[in-house]
């Protein structure tokens, strides 16, 4: 069995650089696990920062969650905090 991939989220015209993104896997063989979690910070449209995860099985869709934060920086902490958890449960970063 091959497993795929997740695309790439593409940079909008209107953003000024590219969105701060995390893409991980967890693939365990022996007891037919092939995970993904993806987080990025994206700016919202009021003047704020959105994380967005996404997670489930590869090359399936997945579910998805935007957590909104007044700041950019309050964002970033938050997806370090979560990849650092990820990162604890077997995860490994692509």
């Amino acid at each position: 069995m091959r497993w795929t991939a997740q695309p790439r989220r593409l940079i909008l015209p209107c953003m000024k650089k590219p969105p701060l993104s995390q893409f991980l896997r967890r693939i365990d063989r022996s007891r037919n696990m092939a995970r993904f979690y993806a987080l990025s910070v994206e700016p919202d449209l009021f003047g704020g920062a959105a994380l967005v995860r996404q997670w489930g099985r590869i090359g399936k869709v997945g579910r998805v969650r935007i957590d909104l934060y007044s700041s950019t920086e309050q964002a970033m902490e938050a997806q370090a905090r979560l990849g650092r958890s990820k990162l604890a449960r077997g995860y490994r970063a692509e």
